[in-house]
């Protein structure tokens, strides 16, 4: 059971994951110390709403499946 609503679509979720993973990776790859510790964190967490379906602030903002915002 579910504790959210998913308020992204298919399109979308598959950008979020591929843009998530491609900024992690370049992270990794081209910057360095903390720095790029801290950017793949964010490119991991833009990928992981994409594969969960669920972006807190496209909910706080209205964006969403269904919804009126």
């Amino acid at each position: 059971m579910a504790f959210y609503r998913k308020n992204i679509g298919g399109l979308h979720q598959m950008v979020r994951i591929a843009l998530g993973v491609a900024v992690a990776i370049a992270a990794v790859v081209y910057l360095a110390g903390s720095t790029a510790w801290l950017v793949a964190l964010g490119g991991a967490g833009f990928a992981l709403t994409g594969l969960v379906g669920y972006c807190p602030m496209c909910a706080i903002s209205g964006i969403g499946r269904g919804g009126v915002s």
